[in-house]
């Protein structure tokens, strides 16, 4: 078919003939798709109410950055540490796992670039190592690696700064000097470079990186002193201790205890499996990233058993699907497509998967759930980490369908998880393409 005259006239007939465009195309000119596509019920919906409810800090703000995945963990780490500290809210050193990752990510970077050095230099997972070495989003693994090795620090010891809080520029450098890096160490292995000799160019490439994140983010604290007063306004003082101390003292996780349970209901990817994905990481030797793929109501389940024990739980999804941003509100029918654009969008989860229409953008916590009388979820309490002026000062509601088609993934604890499902962790680990959307990383400001 050819886009001709006749085509064209046929098509604007048509469009003609229906007087209900004329009214929706002066709408949306004025006002946009979404705006006027807005479901007036949405408030109805979601009253923001919550039958089942654990405790939360105050509403934390990632600014101009994509460090969502570490804002959700550290606010669902935060609750512990508030119980122990006796205090009404805290917030974590989110400048301080920023500088880890960082400096992680370009180990991992360069370590992967020496071990494909026999690719193509037009190869597709070179190109993949290339896009982004060090861009600010992750996963729910790579985070518990990085609080393993390295611990937290409260938000006072390790502030933010220009470049924590406005990531661009730091990673626009960044990368340029990484993909300088790549090509030194695949030119020098070209040119007959020994192991040794590349070796010791990583070695000075590391720390013209560590150079850098010192100079945009901070000093990094080896050991510190953290003075606070609790809620009954006495005052505490927590002296010379280590971030990797002040973590298993005042959140005290056991990490292997938790685990990230997936929902992708593709065909390539059967129920019941474990999965990994190749060169996605942080943490070279820390424990790599794994999932168990799971019906929707097993993540829910758990992430209700886990409400209902006071824990909040760690939850990445395609936050901006089916979206209101500034009510704070994701719900599946938020706009009426098939009213104003005369059909809506039909796509499963599955499809939307597999032809590139969804994957995970952003990490949450799921901090309440809203029961019916047969215990079955009707919405969602959520804690963003966006500022306290969207939502309802910060907080966002999700309708359970919205749970179904656009959450990915979760992290719980390994006892609100069936025994069927867990085995997996003991079977043999399927590794996925770097390209697979179950690698796409939280990112989303």
């Amino acid at each position: 078919m050819t886009i001709n005259t006749d085509l064209l006239t046929q098509f604007k007939t048509r469009f003609e003939g229906n007087r209900e465009n004329q009214v929706i195309k002066g709408a949306i000119a004025k006002v946009g798709i979404n705006t006027a596509s807005l479901d007036n019920d949405l408030l109805r919906r979601h009253p923001f109410s919550f039958s089942q409810e654990t405790k939360r800090g105050e509403i934390t703000n990632q600014e101009s950055s994509g460090r969502c995945w570490m804002f959700a963990a550290l606010n669902t780490a935060r609750v512990g540490t508030m119980d122990r500290l006796n205090v009404e809210t805290f917030e974590f050193s989110q400048n301080y796992t920023l500088f880890w990752d960082k400096l992680e990510k370009t180990n991992y970077f360069l370590d992967s670039i020496l071990d494909t050095l026999d690719e193509a230099q037009n190869s597709r997972i070179v190109a993949h190592l290339l896009k982004d070495p060090v861009e600010d989003g992750g996963q729910w693994d790579m985070f518990s690696g990085i609080l393993e090795k390295y611990g937290a620090v409260p938000k006072s010891v390790m502030p933010e700064t220009f470049h924590s809080s406005h990531t661009a520029v730091l990673n626009k450098v960044l990368t340029a000097k990484l993909r300088e890096f790549a090509s030194v160490l695949r030119e020098g292995y070209k040119n007959g470079g020994t192991t040794e000799e590349l070796a010791a160019k990583k070695e000075e490439m590391l720390y013209f990186i560590y150079n850098v994140l010192v100079k945009a983010l901070g000093e990094i604290p080896k050991e510190f002193t953290y003075d606070y007063r609790d809620k009954d306004n006495k005052f505490h003082r927590i002296a010379q201790t280590t971030p990797q101390e002040f973590f298993k003292k005042y959140v005290g996780w056991d990490l292997t205890s938790l685990v990230s349970l997936l929902n992708a209901p593709t065909e390539d990817k059967p129920y019941g499996k474990a999965y990994t994905v190749k060169y996605l990481g942080t943490v070279k030797e820390g424990q790599p990233i794994r999932y168990i793929n799971t019906p929707i109501e097993v993540l829910k389940n758990a992430a209700i058993d886990s409400i209902k024990a006071g824990e909040p739980v760690w939850f990445g999804c395609d936050v901006g699907q089916m979206s209101e941003r500034k009510s704070g509100i994701m719900d599946e029918n938020a706009y009426l497509y098939d009213l104003t654009l005369g059909e809506g969008l039909k796509m499963t989860k599955a499809q939307r998967l597999d032809y590139g229409e969804s994957l995970l953008t952003h990490a949450m916590v799921l901090v309440g759930v809203n029961l019916d009388g047969d215990g079955k979820p009707l919405t969602w309490k959520v804690e963003n980490s966006w500022g306290d002026k969207l939502g309802k000062k910060g907080v966002f509601s999700m309708s359970d369908k919205w749970f179904d088609e656009y959450t990915y993934q979760v992290a719980v604890d390994k006892k609100y998880v069936a025994d069927k499902w867990l085995k997996a962790l003991d079977e043999p680990v399927t590794e996925l393409e770097p390209w697979d959307p179950m690698g796409s990383l939280a990112m989303v400001k």
